[in-house]
């Protein structure tokens, strides 16, 4: 069987998949004019068809037809036949009129200059631009404007179509056919997910329309700041809510970015305002730093006791806790009662200077009959992955858009768990009945190599998930998956860079290693309070360099 990338046409296979996906999951969100486009585009000649994929994925809409060189296309002897198939089929224009952002954008600066003369050698391309728009040009073909240069421009028409289809087949417009081309070549395998109506991530067009709005508004925000809140269209999307929960999840995100854009110009009301309408995790820290930093120091104190009493996320718990104290004393208050900091086992260590203090450490601490591993986030996270990749993995609506998924597209959203909260009571049911061991360690096996989200294949092996599930009691296991079904987004990281096995007493130790200098950051130090409020063993080992003799 020949190699995939030895196809030249490989990424002609990938857009027809694409397009084919789409027209079979969500036919019945699409308009005439949508469905009049893909039946086109399955009807055209191969090498037409080749073309459209290859402008397609470009970027842009705008081409110039002497950037179209592709040896593929040409070797099928109809690379010239392709441009007049797509120009009568009415899916490019081999004419377009360009106003002069455009011509700045498709030539060099020294083609311009046979158009306007030559520039400033100290103006740059964009100021060049700037200083002619103050006029008004009329609208003209490539050849009008430069009719020396022997070329013409190409404007792919259709852009928006395209621009959803990608959307509808990916969950997101972040991507593109890269992703194809790693499964091609067999880099990556992905997990066969069922798919279903009832698992599309879009129910109606609605939502489609609606993700795209967030999107180019999104993009506006980029481009003008908080300027772009003005407009209609974002005026409009401040009130607006979305009924699809995950697409609501962007709007809030969204809301979030303009409300800090605005707070940089120095628009405190304006942003306070939108801090005070957003959901989104750190809307409420970012609103109470900026009350206070404008003098409303009360109306801070009673946003930052209600978050301290029902925190969105542990972050926002972590941080309030340090807010409080202050607006305390600036407003005589009481002070509020707030959690010990947790007694922590350290110890120190000199070691010779190394390249990895982790691995230097590992090597001072560890013996053969308490061997120490270095696995920072990957080991528990593993573990977590391979007991419950029946819940990570479940089918839900907005999880899954196409087979070639790492992981569900909703992981990082704050309902992730909530919304398989059975599947994963069940799984976790698991260290109850003893069955546990088992059937991790038969995942392992079953899904090796499959990509997932929490199980980094590379890192860890058969006999070092045997060797943990040996030390690590069932209802440690239990408290470590409690805590990364807490908040997946943030507690996938900051676990101790080291774990000592001691296997003949079945026990453990975490082991947290700062070289000199260095310091907790926030997440360790909430996950060593995890640790402590559990019984879970962990220590802080501090290492310093032994100091060379001469």
């Amino acid at each position: 069987m020949s190699h995939p990338l030895e196809d030249p046409l490989y990424y002609l296979d990938n857009f027809r998949t694409l397009t084919q996906w789409v027209a079979q999951r969500y036919d019945d969100l699409l308009d005439a004019r949508e469905r009049a486009l893909l039946h086109q585009i399955h009807a055209l000649p191969e090498c037409a068809a080749a073309l459209l994929a290859r402008l397609v994925m470009r970027k842009g809409s705008l081409f110039r037809r002497s950037s179209l060189g592709y040896a593929e296309i040409e070797a099928l002897d109809n690379g010239a036949a392709a441009l007049s198939l797509l120009s009568d089929a009415g899916l490019i224009d081999l004419s377009p009129q360009l106003p002069l952002e455009a011509l700045f954008s498709l030539l060099k600066k020294a083609e311009l200059a046979q158009i306007f003369g030559p520039s400033a050698k100290s103006l740059r391309k964009q100021q060049w631009y700037e200083a002619l728009a103050a006029q008004d040009w009329p609208l003209r073909t490539l050849h009008e404007w430069a009719p020396k240069l022997d070329d013409c421009g190409i404007e792919l028409l259709f852009a928006d179509v395209y621009e959803r289809l990608r959307l509808m087949f990916f969950g997101n417009l972040r991507q593109d056919f890269s992703d194809f081309v790693l499964a091609d070549l067999g880099i990556f395998c992905f997990e066969q997910v069922t798919f279903d109506a009832r698992s599309r991530g879009f129910h109606c067009r609605q939502d489609i329309d609606d993700y795209l709005r967030i999107h180019h508004q999104r993009e506006a925000l980029e481009r003008h700041g908080g300027a772009a809140l003005d407009s209609e269209e974002g005026l409009a999307l401040i009130a607006y809510q979305c009924a699809n929960p995950w697409i609501e999840q962007r709007r809030q995100r969204w809301l979030l970015k303009a409300a800090d854009s605005l707070r940089k110009e120095g628009k405190s009301e304006r942003s306070l305002s939108l801090y005070s309408l957003c959901l989104e995790a750190g809307a409420r820290v970012k609103q109470v730093r900026l009350l206070e930093k404008v003098g409303r120091l009360e109306q801070a104190w009673e946003i930052a006791s209600d978050a301290w009493q029902a925190p969105r996320d542990s972050e926002e718990e972590q941080h309030m806790g340090r807010i409080l104290p202050r607006l305390e004393r600036k407003l005589g208050k009481p002070k509020t009662a707030s959690p010990a900091a947790a007694p922590t086992e350290h110890f120190y260590l000199q070691v010779e200077r190394a390249s990895s203090v982790e691995m230097a450490a590992a090597d001072a601490i560890g013996s053969e009959q308490s061997p120490v591993f270095y696995v920072e986030n990957a080991l528990i996270n593993a573990l977590f992955g391979l007991l419950c990749w029946e819940a990570i993995f479940a089918p839900l609506s907005g999880a899954f858009f196409h087979p070639f998924h790492r992981g569900p597209a909703d992981l990082l959203r704050s309902d992730f768990v909530e919304r398989r909260r059975e599947v994963f009571e069940r799984c976790l049911g698991y260290l109850d009945d003893g069955s546990y061991q088992q059937r991790i360690v038969e995942c392992f096996r079953r899904k090796q190599g499959i990509q997932s989200p929490f199980v980094a294949w590379g890192w860890i092996d058969e006999p070092l998930i045997t060797l943990a599930l040996r030390c690590i009691p069932a209802q440690h296991l239990r408290h470590w998956c409690e805590w990364l079904m807490r908040d997946i987004k943030r507690n996938r990281a900051g676990f101790a860079d080291l774990i000592q096995f001691y296997p003949e007493q079945q026990r453990y130790r975490m082991i947290e290693v700062k070289g000199p200098g260095d310091r907790l950051q926030d997440n360790q130090k909430r996950m060593i309070a995890f640790c402590h409020a559990h019984d879970l063993p962990i220590a802080v080992c501090w290492v310093s360099w032994c100091e060379a003799l001469g």
